[in-house]
């Protein structure tokens, strides 16, 4: 789409929107783009600020998380919490390699931490797994973590969605959320092994580039869930 207006500004008191030379934005399900707070606003204003002749929706992360959040979340909220929660049930913190021993000494450095962190938080204990068959977690684990994502908003379950999904941890996700694992430590802790492999045999070209796309998107979110 080329660019049709000539300035973004805030607009509102609390929610408040972006108007495109005083023209309302909307979502593409035609509701009010309309977000909890004037900072969160300001950075999708200048978003749309940002665009050069021609409006690229790629480069605007800030503008389709809160798209997602108004028509995609808000409407069922707990079903979104749910997908989300749903990652406990693999949990990959808790799946350990068998083989070789300095990987699976480098998982446990690096991934006890964070389970240490989840059972200290939440009151709960996961059942660890060597290989790839799956075990249960405990059904008490699998309740607490469901019940610490329903009581996200929809803006944070929008914003958790990319964090989940590319570190594959509802683990990763709820640390990002309260302020304890930052973006570039998400990445690291929910691409381990691949991290690992690559300083044995060296880095994949052809997945380079689609790494670091998803190293924005999940940078992108964090950034997102801190201007809440």
């Amino acid at each position: 789409m080329k660019r049709f207006y000539t300035t973004a500004a805030v607009t509102g008191a609390g929610p408040f929107g972006v108007a495109l030379d005083s023209r309302e934005v909307r979502t593409p399900a035609r509701h009010a783009l309309a977000v909890p707070t004037r900072a969160l606003a300001e950075a999708i204003a200048a978003e749309w600020n940002a665009q050069g002749t021609e409006i690229l929706p790629r480069t605007m992360p800030l503008t389709g998380l809160a798209n997602a959040a108004i028509d995609h979340v808000t409407p069922d909220t707990v079903r979104f919490a749910d997908g989300l929660a749903l990652f406990a049930e693999n949990e990959l913190l808790a799946y350990r390699a068998e083989h070789p021993p300095v990987l699976v000494a480098h998982q446990a450095v690096h991934w006890d931490p964070w389970l240490g962190w989840a059972r200290a938080r939440y009151d709960i204990d996961f059942t660890l797994v060597a290989g790839i068959i799956h075990r249960p977690q405990p059904p008490a684990t699998l309740a607490r973590l469901t019940a610490a994502y329903c009581a996200f908003d929809a803006f944070r379950l929008a914003a958790l969605n990319p964090v989940v999904t590319i570190a594959g941890s509802a683990v990763i996700g709820l640390a990002v959320a309260e302020g304890a694992m930052d973006a570039a430590e998400a990445w690291a802790i929910g691409h381990l092994d691949e991290l690992w492999q690559a300083e044995q045999w060296g880095k994949d070209p052809l997945a380079e580039a689609g790494h670091k796309e998803r190293q924005r998107d999940l940078a992108a979110a964090v950034a997102f869930l801190r201007l809440l």
